[in-house]
């Protein structure tokens, strides 16, 4: 398997951990909760624990990914992940995306293109 596609399915598992965590926190309750509760509450929840396995499977993946290839080459594409989470958290969760943010995320883009082919 080429070393940039698990890149890709890394940094895209870690993005659909980080919103299917967010949308475990967004159907709990824990106002008013101790902290212990608070962490009881969160980690028997199926979706946080859906998300946390999704993030773990991105690890694994990764360690295979920088395995073969650079990691000064493969951690900035990380910051491909960001755009995703934008355009998931934009698409599923209804979260608002300002020019300004769009901007950013271009730039970002363009900085991961650059490390890429060089």
């Amino acid at each position: 398997m080429h070393p940039y596609f698990l890149i890709i399915i890394s940094v895209v598992l870690g993005a659909c951990g980080q919103v299917v965590l967010k949308m475990g926190t967004l159907k709990l309750s824990v106002a008013g909760l101790s902290l212990l509760e608070q962490f009881v509450k969160y980690f028997t929840s199926l979706p946080i624990l859906a998300g946390l396995l999704l993030y773990t499977l991105s690890a694994v993946v990764w360690v295979f990914a920088i395995a073969r290839v650079q990691l000064s080459i493969a951690y900035p594409m990380v910051a491909s992940g960001y755009v995703l989470v934008v355009l998931l958290s934009y698409l599923l969760l209804h979260e608002p995306v300002s020019g300004l943010r769009i901007l950013g995320l271009l730039i970002i883009v363009t900085g991961v293109i650059i490390i890429a082919n060089s």
